[in-house]
């Protein structure tokens, strides 16, 4: 990428288009400023995010103003407990023909073709309404009545949960949680924070956002993202913390077996490296380094560690697990 002065050109572009979208989301969202790097990051890595935080920290008015930011369709859905597959996917209706009086089916497309999609309370439906977004987010496509149609691109799922409420829940599987490049924790914002809150959003106040990209700039990025070089150093980094995660190997590290049950599969450091590159450039470097690594192994490995029992016992929640093992896994060479 080095020798590829468009590349160089666009990671420049970027670095002012990322700031220009900081400057636009803060006339709505007050704070969140790691969050929304995170959504941004995820997005730019054609990933997906799952959102975990407590009901109104503004995480729907935050995913509506950057889908406005970025010119691309946006659509919410409530996810409940009576909610059908073919409530996202779509569904076939009979419709006559007024000339002929001849009637047939009609495929009519349901909310899931968007660019941007958050799925509100995603465990309070079905493990079969749950597979049928998880499928349109692996495939990027959608089968229906025999035929496949292709979703918009780009195309980035937010779902959301909220921590406290589990009754009346379906959580998801293992399986399906490592379908999300990033499990972002919303936080409660400071004092100073919430008092700006309170102040701008009880006068009456209207916000004019600028479209800074749009869906085929958006696609470029995407793929300028794969194109970033990256050492095998940084490789060899990223899977060795994804790798220590597991309490089976050989060489397991002594509270890894004692806290842990299940550790990380191959894609969270597939993960950890496309967010590092993505990261870099968002910042204007050509080329990412551990400190990238390090940002994004909390997002990518907080929901693909599953803890033990020993570790509940011991009040050790995945977040300090993570942070343990970078003090303990060091960068080679």
């Amino acid at each position: 990428m080095t020798d590829n002065k468009g590349d160089l050109q666009a990671v420049e572009q970027l670095k002012v288009a990322h700031n220009s979208i900081k400057n636009e989301i803060a006339k709505v969202i007050i704070g969140q400023d790691q969050v929304i790097e995170q959504l941004l990051i995820a997005l730019l890595s054609s990933g997906h995010c799952l959102l975990v935080g407590v009901p109104g920290l503004a995480k729907t008015l935050l995913i509506s103003t950057l889908a406005n930011i970025l010119d691309l369709k946006f659509n919410r859905i409530q996810f409940t407990p009576d909610l059908m597959p073919s409530d996202i996917t779509g569904t076939e209706i009979i419709e006559e023909d007024k000339g002929s009086g001849r009637r047939e089916f009609r495929y009519v497309k349901g909310p899931v073709f968007a660019n941007v999609i958050l799925a509100d309370e995603i465990n309070r439906t079905p493990p079969k309404t749950q597979a049928a977004l998880l499928q349109a987010m692996q495939e990027h496509e959608v089968t229906a009545a025999g035929h496949t149609y292709k979703l918009d691109e780009p195309f980035f799922v937010l779902a959301t949960q909220n921590p406290i409420e589990q009754e009346g829940t379906y959580p998801l599987p293992e399986a399906q949680l490592d379908r999300f490049m990033f499990n972002i924790y919303v936080d409660y914002p400071s004092g100073a924070e919430e008092e700006t809150i309170v102040r701008t959003t009880t006068v009456a106040a209207t916000h004019i956002l600028s479209k800074i990209l749009n869906a085929a700039q958006i696609i470029d990025l995407q793929r300028l993202v794969r194109r970033v070089p990256v050492s095998d150093h940084l490789i060899k980094y990223a899977v060795d913390i994804s790798r220590a995660t597991r309490p089976n190997n050989a060489d397991s590290l002594d509270f890894i077996r004692n806290w842990v049950s299940w550790g990380a599969g191959p894609r969270a450091s597939q993960y950890m490296i496309l967010a590092a590159k993505t990261r870099a450039i968002l910042d204007g470097r050509p080329t990412p380094g551990p400190e990238d690594v390090r940002f994004a192994a909390l997002p990518v490995l907080r929901h693909r560690i599953v803890t033990s029992f020993n570790a509940e016992a011991d009040g050790v929640d995945t977040a300090a697990i993570v942070k343990k093992l970078l003090e303990t896994v060091k960068m080679q060479g």
